[in-house]
């Protein structure tokens, strides 16, 4: 079977800015179910092992794609590494809703896209992020969540809280590059603003599609309680949970060899037997 590998497409989104997408699929007349994937924080397209699940996917007969989220922190020019770190600290959640549905609208249009059969699958942030969507976009008919967090409630506390403030940005430190990676208040303030459209708890008990939850047992970043409380609120959802997991099942930048490793070759495996049962 011949891949399609269209990398390093450059979608406008005139709410935020421009950012790249890559698409993976099967040279083929038939429409294809249209599988999105959704990075988290501190996350990219091209991270880890995201290429090697990407063209699994595609093997598989699915329209696989992954993008930077315009804010992530890479650039047109440099999507491999954080190399605009005030876009970082500009991004927000309204942004990367707004990014997301750019995606949707684009790809959706393709003439082998079956527009019928929409599939988001969201990693840590990612994860919310895509809950929400797949509650307010009702294309979309089906949602994977990897490590997902169970809320976007993920601030500093009290005191923490009136120093950003105060200061208007604190910094985290990304422990691969060892860069001080800014937020700025206005996250904050995006959240605030947007509250009840942000509340992952309601979205995940109110969303009308196919529902997967996968975590890692061991993961180190999202408790994996995070996804227990999903089906919870979601109880028609599978609860797929990966023994001995980390956060990015077993994943890490850069990711040298050839075949996936074993926890994220399960959790593909499980994705895509997920989509073929239920689309």
């Amino acid at each position: 079977m011949k891949l399609i590998k269209d990398i390093n497409i450059k979608l406008q989104n005139s709410e935020t800015r421009d950012f790249l997408a890559d698409a993976l699929y099967p040279e083929t007349d038939q429409k294809l179910p249209l599988v999105i994937f959704v990075h988290g924080y501190k996350g990219y397209k091209d991270w880890g092992a995201w290429n090697l699940m990407a063209e699994k996917f595609a093997e598989a007969g699915l329209f696989f794609v992954k993008y930077n989220a315009s804010h992530n922190g890479t650039t047109i020019e440099d999507p491999h590494n954080f190399a605009d770190l005030e876009a970082f600290g500009n991004n927000n959640y309204s942004k990367e809703l707004s990014d997301l549905g750019v995606v949707i609208d684009h790809f959706v249009k393709y003439p082998n896209v079956d527009d019928q059969k929409i599939i988001l699958i969201g990693h840590s942030r990612g994860g919310g992020i895509s809950i929400i969507k797949t509650f307010e976009d009702e294309r979309i008919n089906g949602l994977i969540t990897l490590a997902s967090v169970d809320t976007l409630e993920r601030f500093p506390k009290a005191e923490a809280l009136e120093n950003w403030k105060r200061d208007g940005v604190y910094y985290v430190l990304n422990g691969r590059t060892k860069q001080e990676m800014p937020h700025y208040y206005q996250f904050y303030e995006d959240f605030e603003n947007n509250v009840h459209r942000f509340d992952v708890e309601r979205a995940t008990e109110m969303a009308k599609a196919y529902v997967l939850i996968i975590h890692g047992t061991d993961d180190e970043s999202v408790s994996v309680k995070n996804a227990e409380h999903l089906h919870i609120l979601n109880p028609n959802s599978e609860l797929f949970l990966v023994e001995n997991a980390d956060h990015t099942f077993g994943a890490k930048e850069p990711w040298t060899e050839k075949v996936l490793p074993e926890n994220l070759k399960i959790v593909t495996e499980k994705c895509i037997d997920f989509i073929k049962q239920n689309m």
